[in-house]
């Protein structure tokens, strides 16, 4: 849920940086229907009527739609600027996801602190004890007063920065106009 607090945040530091809204239709995202089936595939795999069902073959979707989902983030970090932070938290969470079969751990102190129970059926998040690569594994909590108040990990927290700056940075521009562009625009 980080990256709903990424988005109006980056739309407002592009805002206060000068950026123009409509400078971000520039973008342009190769490979992006790859990273929209990892992330449709995510929604639906978690959504309670497949994940009481998925069974075992949840957590290989998971590793499978996270790893489409970096495969496109990589594809742009070359062209889109900050897009490497997402790659990196990306990456990070693979590495906690993929080093626990195929769920991303969640310190049960995070989840008592959410005031969550731990959820049934398949999860993106797992209560877990002691994980393998724990500093990566959802370890801090939202306040339960903030809207969508959930665990999350540093990976997390990288995905929103990057998202957040990819969205200032993309409201600023390219530096030189295209030919036949209006300068002023």
């Amino acid at each position: 849920m980080f990256i709903l607090y990424a988005i109006p945040i980056g739309l407002l530091l592009g805002a206060l940086l000068g950026g123009r809204l409509e400078r971000l239709g520039d973008l342009r995202f190769r490979w992006g229907w790859l990273a929209m089936a990892g992330l449709v595939a995510q929604v639906i795999l978690f959504s309670g009527p497949v994940a009481d069902r998925v069974g075992d073959a949840g957590p290989p979707l998971y590793v499978a739609s996270t790893v489409a989902v970096l495969i496109a983030v990589v594809r742009n970090v070359t062209t889109i600027p900050a897009l490497g932070l997402v790659a990196l938290g990306a990456a990070c969470n693979l590495a906690a996801i993929a080093a626990n079969g195929g769920v991303m751990p969640a310190s049960p102190e995070a989840v008592a602190a959410l005031g969550a129970e731990a959820a049934t059926g398949f999860s993106n998040s797992v209560v877990m004890t002691d994980p393998a690569l724990r500093p990566l594994t959802d370890l801090f909590a939202l306040p339960p007063s903030v809207p969508f108040a959930n665990v999350f990990s540093i990976g997390d927290v990288l995905i929103g920065l990057g998202v957040a700056l990819v969205i200032a940075l993309g409201m600023r521009g390219p530096r030189h106009p295209r030919a036949g562009a209006d300068p002023a625009a």
